[in-house]
């Protein structure tokens, strides 16, 4: 059985993506649960945000790590985000703020033949920080 993966980003986005490792380095993504923020997906460096066993690695986009808090997975687990880029101001502490778009998640929900995730009997995504680069699928374009 293959495996959808849980995100995946558009041209777009990998387009950002590969801007801001030029300015910044390496990045890692972490879904923002609400508050200050909203729910977006925020762009750091690698390892300024501290994750931990609170946190799930859900996938890689662009070859960036990509987290949010393992609650928000439980709701979220039957659900394939897509991240894209649009206009405007993103989160104030997300990278991408001052190229004058930001991330923006959409989603779907899988369908029954390719839903991912244990339930499905699929790999369950890393919880906290793993050491060493995990090999992940190529995001896709949907």
């Amino acid at each position: 059985m293959t495996t959808v993966p849980h995100v995946l980003a558009t041209d777009a986005a990998l387009a950002l993506i590969a801007k801001l490792r030029a300015k910044h380095g390496p990045l890692m993504f972490h879904q923002s649960g609400g508050c200050c923020d909203g729910s977006s997906p925020m762009c750091y460096p690698d390892g300024e945000l501290l994750v931990g066993d609170a946190d799930v690695r859900v996938g890689e986009i662009g070859g960036c790590p990509f987290y949010m808090s393992a609650a928000q997975y439980e709701y979220w687990r039957h659900t394939q985000l897509i991240i894209d880029v649009v206009p405007g101001r993103g989160g104030m502490f997300s990278l991408e703020g001052p190229e004058g778009l930001r991330f923006l998640t959409r989603s779907r929900l899988f369908g029954d033949e390719k839903r991912g995730g244990p339930a499905a009997g699929g790999p369950h995504p890393e919880q906290g920080r793993m050491p060493g680069k995990q090999q992940g699928e190529q995001p896709q374009s949907p």
